[in-house]
């Protein structure tokens, strides 16, 4: 909305500064962190009195401790990350701009599939909410609907091809399995997210992370001279989706305030599916769907654990985790819960690392 003000630049050259995407990636982040701070408190207060003194029922197969540490802490805190990065998103960015709408959409629908799955959580009062089985084929048909937009929206010659990273001009066109492919990196990353939100803070800061490294990216391949000079495959306009990561970015940031252990509040699959939904589809607009495996290794890690628990467990009847997901491994292990807390954060970190290095190691 805002974006419309630099029209004015030609006549008053003060407005010049809203056709800059770093000026306005900057905006979002501000205007997200403080609508988060300012209506932050009033969610957290309307969300416990809805879901009670008791507030949504805690795993009675999860670590012990957590059966009394978390107990009566209110889920749903996702409506304040998106409403402040949606809010902030549609102030900041260019409107006109079909990357923007399609994230928009996915994070959006995704966080409604959530918020959905944590409302028969606390009506039935049990931690088993949504059909999984059908909560994944919505999704899938969300992150379709999505990968097919995005196509169109790209260059016909390059929109369906899957880029790898560390070697020069390394693609394979997937045709139409490009729909698909880009559904299952979508619908993947909104579950890894979802199975990361286990401890007070785990989740939101390698998102945040995650989101920095993205809207970098998303910069530099949506301009000629950056991909260009970097060798990376152009893709014209997902540089406005920097203004989406900035929104995101800030909306983590307000979040992780009221989130920081002791939790006034959990995201619940509201926020985290549409955090890790939203990180999916910028990573299969700007050709980097690689390169979010690495940066969000944390992420692919956790669910990784899980799918191997399950699988051991039903072909052996011995699991390979003391619990799944993993940071329950590492509490089960005596580490305290800051300990894998941080600690992960810094594995995040330096997989972010990593996974820049791919811009110009080739």
């Amino acid at each position: 909305m805002l974006y419309f003000l630099g029209q004015l630049g030609d006549s008053l050259a003060a407005f010049n500064v809203f056709r800059y995407i770093t000026f306005r990636t900057a905006g979002a982040v501000v205007t997200a962190l403080f609508f988060v701070f300012l209506f932050g408190p009033g969610i957290i207060d309307a969300l416990r009195i809805r879901q009670g003194k008791g507030g949504p029922p805690i795993r009675e197969d999860g670590p012990q401790s957590h059966l009394q540490s978390k107990k009566g802490t209110p889920i749903m805190g996702g409506l304040m990350i998106l409403a402040g990065a949606v809010t902030s998103t549609l102030l900041w960015s260019n409107l006109t701009n079909g990357y923007v709408w399609v994230v928009l959409f996915v994070t959006v629908s995704f966080g409604a599939i959530g918020f959905y799955d944590d409302y028969l959580k606390v009506k039935r009062m049990s931690h088993a909410g949504f059909s999984g089985r059908q909560r994944l084929v919505l999704e899938a048909i969300i992150g379709a609907v999505a990968c097919y937009f995005i196509s169109i929206l790209g260059d016909p010659a390059t929109s369906t091809s899957l880029f790898f990273p560390f070697v020069k001009g390394l693609a394979i066109n997937l045709g139409w399995f490009f729909v698909l492919f880009g559904a299952f990196v979508i619908t993947a990353a909104g579950n890894s997210v979802n199975l990361t939100d286990g401890l007070d803070g785990l989740a939101i800061v390698p998102v945040m992370v995650a989101a920095a490294c993205f809207g970098l990216i998303a910069y530099l391949v949506g301009s000629s001279t950056f991909s260009d000079y970097l060798l990376l495959n152009p893709v014209p306009g997902t540089a406005e989706l920097s203004v989406v990561c900035g929104a995101l970015i800030g909306a983590g940031l307000g979040f992780l305030w009221f989130n920081a252990p002791p939790a006034q509040i959990f995201m619940g699959d509201t926020g985290s599916l549409a955090l890790g939904g939203a990180l999916g589809t910028i990573a299969v607009a700007i050709k980097h769907e690689i390169v979010l495996a690495i940066v969000g290794g944390l992420f692919v890690l956790e669910a990784v654990s899980v799918i191997v628990q399950v699988v051991s467990f039903k072909l052996t009847g011995k699991r390979v985790f003391k619990m799944a997901p993993i940071h329950h491994h590492f509490e089960m292990m005596g580490w305290t819960e800051s300990q894998v807390v941080i600690r992960f954060w810094i594995i995040s970190i330096v997989l972010a690392l990593i996974g820049l290095s791919s811009l110009k190691l080739r």
